[in-house]
């Protein structure tokens, strides 16, 4: 019914087409959000399975050409993605601990990208695939398996109201995670290009690494550029300069064929460092809900999903369902010995050695976005195959992900039992602790009200130029009625 409402709608023109498409989408996902809120599940899974509802193969009702046309949004929405992870990388603290943190998240993200790549290529005969084309398939999935998502992780904190060294490694870890990933996968896509082609050459790899490290230099500049640029603006400015750097970057990376992600980790980075200002990030996550929504929709959409339970196999005689039932396990194993070598290596206490695996397990975001930027290297039913196969696992990941990292929390003695760092030896009674008195409890509440104050700017957080005149005037108005009590203060004295 829907498609002969297009059909007629169409005839002159597509945009009603795209518009009613677009809006369908955004109430689509936000309706599936209610459902999976109910379940305490992630905004991501719903968004998934409503692209999963409204595509070919279920209900049909966007259009093929409108989810084609929509590519740009996969670059955009990994693009705010990418700047949102750059805050996280203060170096302040990489000095105090993003040794420890870097082995273990090299330890886990390579090891999980090493048994991927060995059970697919190998195991599963990939290598039997002709020109080149297993080996590009299994190294781009194995590059895709080191990546984790860290919003279930994060939202399991914050209900749970965690905290200690378990929390604090698990933050740097889930942070450097796409760091690692997104190297990786610049790397395999380099190599998988050069395999899939006629010729090779050390020039099929130098090139792209070279425009990967010109964008990371382009990245860079912004960053200083956008600290210069945001000084004293509006906030409706900050927020339209600092999409628009976001863009251009897309638009370069896109010219020379290479993801911006790389550029907008490393602006985001920058911008941080040099400027303090977290605002802009908590701005733009306000703005980019939408966005995000669109992209994950769209990546249900062309979710292959009669290909995932077809009994037809690949070229090399496997299931694609079996390929994604062992990359969803062989993932796992990896994320969860890799983070114990890690933290053995580093030597962490067993608490967050033992369980500090499980909680890395959610994978969407990134994964995905790059899985969308893998199929155009790939290209047709391979490249259809990788989206299947990632987008698949990620819906599993993000239905055990929240439950796994809140046991990982419990176990790992983060919430509910006595906290990390206040531990007494093995083996040792807990000593019980002492309650402060109602006097001290106030004297610290005092202590920290008058830290917020000092911190605390009130014109810093006006949001409109109507509301910075407000308070000036305000001020004003306080100063001449303070000077105007002072003079007749001064005179009663006299």
């Amino acid at each position: 019914m829907l498609n002969a409402f297009y059909d007629k709608i169409s005839a002159t023109s597509t945009v009603p087409v795209v518009v009613i498409s677009v809006a369908l989408m955004l109430l689509a996902g936000f309706l599936g959000t209610r459902i999976t809120k109910l379940l305490k599940l992630p905004n991501v899974t719903a968004y998934i399975l409503v692209g999963i509802l409204l595509g070919p193969y279920c209900l049909d009702l966007v259009p093929a050409y409108v989810s084609e046309g929509m590519d740009f949004i996969s670059d955009i929405a990994l693009a705010f993605i990418a700047f949102s992870v750059g805050e996280y990388f203060r170096f302040s603290v990489l000095r105090r601990n993003g040794g420890k943190t870097a082995v273990i998240t090299l330890f886990e993200a390579l090891l999980a990208s090493l048994l991927v790549f060995v059970i697919t290529y190998w195991a599963l005969g990939f290598y039997r695939m002709g020109e080149g084309v297993g080996l590009a398939f299994s190294l781009i999935l194995a590059a895709l398996a080191s990546a984790t998502a860290p919003a279930s992780t994060m939202m399991t904190i914050r209900q749970t109201g965690a905290k200690g060294d378990f929390v604090n490694t698990l933050f740097g870890v889930v942070a450097l995670d796409d760091v690692v990933s997104l190297l990786a996968y610049s790397v395999a896509v380099s190599v998988a290009g050069a395999a899939m082609g006629e010729a090779f050459s050390a020039g099929d790899i130098l090139l792209p690494i070279a425009f990967n490290l010109m964008m990371i230099a382009l990245g860079v500049a912004f960053g200083f550029l956008l600290k210069v640029l945001m000084a004293k603006r509006s906030t409706d400015n900050r927020l339209i300069v600092s999409v628009a750097f976001l863009f251009a970057l897309c638009g370069v990376g896109a010219a020379v064929d290479v993801s911006p992600l790389l550029a907008c980790m490393a602006m985001g980075t920058v911008y941080i460092n040099v400027s303090g200002d977290d605002k802009l990030f908590k701005q733009l996550n306000y703005f980019s809900p939408p966005i995000l929504l669109l992209f994950f929709v769209k990546s249900g959409i062309g979710f292959d999903l009669r290909a995932l339970v077809s009994t037809t196999t690949l070229s090399v005689g496997v299931p694609l369902l079996a390929v994604g039932v062992l990359y969803f396990f062989v993932r796992l194993v990896g994320k969860y010995v890799g983070a114990f070598a890690g933290c053995a290596v580093v030597k962490k206490p067993k608490s967050v050695r033992n369980y500090l695996g499980m909680a890395l397990a959610p994978q969407a975001g990134v994964a995905i976005g790059l899985a969308a930027l893998g199929a155009r290297v790939l290209g047709g039913e391979i490249g259809s195959m990788l989206q299947t196969i990632i987008l698949s696992s990620s819906i599993l990941y993000e239905l055990a992900g929240p439950a796994l990292a809140k046991l990982s929390l419990y176990l790992s003695g983060s919430y509910g039992r006595e906290q990390e760092g206040e531990e007494a030896p093995e083996g040792a009674p807990a000593e019980p602790k002492k309650r402060p008195t109602r006097e001290e409890e106030v004297a610290a509440l005092q202590e920290r009200l008058k830290e917020i104050q000092k911190e605390i700017s009130v014109k810093e957080y006006a949001r409109s130029p109507e509301e910075e005149a407000f308070l000036e005037a305000t001020e004003g108005a306080e100063t001449s009625a303070g000077a105007e009590y002072n003079r007749r203060k001064f005179i009663n004295k006299r």
